[in-house]
């Protein structure tokens, strides 16, 4: 018998309340190189603001394809624990392990839920926690954003990455990525294509139009090394868990900042810009300690 923890993923799935993120990461590794690993591994130099993790712990929540616990080891963290709730998001991070750190004894991967509190329990504290684009799936967003607070060690950091709040248009994205996920599966890349496509053809028109055509290929093969999405991922998976990443749920990033503000937690990173229109907005804020 399976564990609960497949046997509750796979049930929502079957009923079309969740993307299976990790089959889409997993798709992923076929392309996954030198060259995204290093921009995976300067993304998080950058945002933490650090040469390196030597001397830290780093958890992963949510390890997705395992690409950015890779990019911790190799950062010289102390240590690395990756979990995740979706078996093949497990299996993803397993396998680039193995071909990159096949014997580390300090790189640890398990599966688990943000939202089980009895397993947060039992991984004491991180020196950096790090959860990109993670939470907002869970299907209980604040809960998970609160669940991830007593990870965080005294003058730890978390880094994580929430979708911005659009309103309306956040309403209409939710409906789309709930139609997407509860489409027989022969369906879903068509009407990844018919929601996506009108987008990618009005941007190659501007582009062609602006004098700039070669930006419309650039695009798409130099998409790992751009300033907004250079974490080293390829932009067609990038697309197909936007269009299917459900749950979805979105914060303004005034919401994020006050809400881990009352909870210890202090902003470092410069603020997102309110005006953002898609994607996620990123934070990097320090556990302060009780003197600060």
């Amino acid at each position: 018998m399976l564990p609960e923890p497949h046997s509750q993923h796979a049930s929502e799935v079957g009923r079309g309340d969740r993307f299976e993120f990790g089959k889409n990461w997993a798709n992923f590794l076929s392309v996954l190189d030198d060259r995204r690993i290093e921009q995976a591994t300067r993304s998080l130099v950058t945002m933490l603001g650090v040469e390196n993790l030597q001397g830290k712990s780093f958890l992963d929540v949510g390890s997705g394809s395992g690409l950015f616990s890779l990019a911790a080891m190799r950062l010289g963290a102390t240590s690395v624990h990756s979990f995740d709730y979706d078996p093949h998001s497990i299996a993803s991070t397993r396998e680039v392990k193995r071909r990159y750190f096949p014997e580390a004894e300090n790189w640890t991967i398990a599966q688990g839920s943000v939202l089980d509190r009895d397993y947060l329990g039992s991984l004491g504290t991180y020196d950096v926690v790090y959860s990109w684009g993670v939470l907002h799936h869970t299907g209980s967003m604040w809960e998970a954003l609160g669940n991830v607070v007593p990870l965080v060690a005294p003058d730890g950091r978390l880094y994580i990455a929430i979708y911005n709040d659009q309103g309306a248009l956040s309403k209409w994205w939710t409906f789309l990525k709930k139609t997407y996920n509860r489409l027989p599966r022969v369906a879903q890349g068509p009407f990844a294509l018919l929601v996506m496509g009108p987008r990618e053809v009005a941007m190659a028109g501007w582009y062609i139009v602006s004098g700039q055509p070669m930006r419309t290929i650039h695009a798409w093969t130099r998409y790992h090394e751009q300033a907004v999405n250079g974490r080293g991922m390829s932009r067609w998976h990038n697309i197909i868990d936007w269009i299917g990443g459900y749950p979805f749920e979105v914060a303004t990033p005034e919401q994020i900042v006050q809400f881990y503000r009352d909870r210890g937690l202090v902003l470092e990173s410069p603020m997102p810009p309110r005006h953002r229109k898609m994607g996620c907005n990123e934070f990097v804020l320090r556990h302060v300690l009780p003197s600060d």
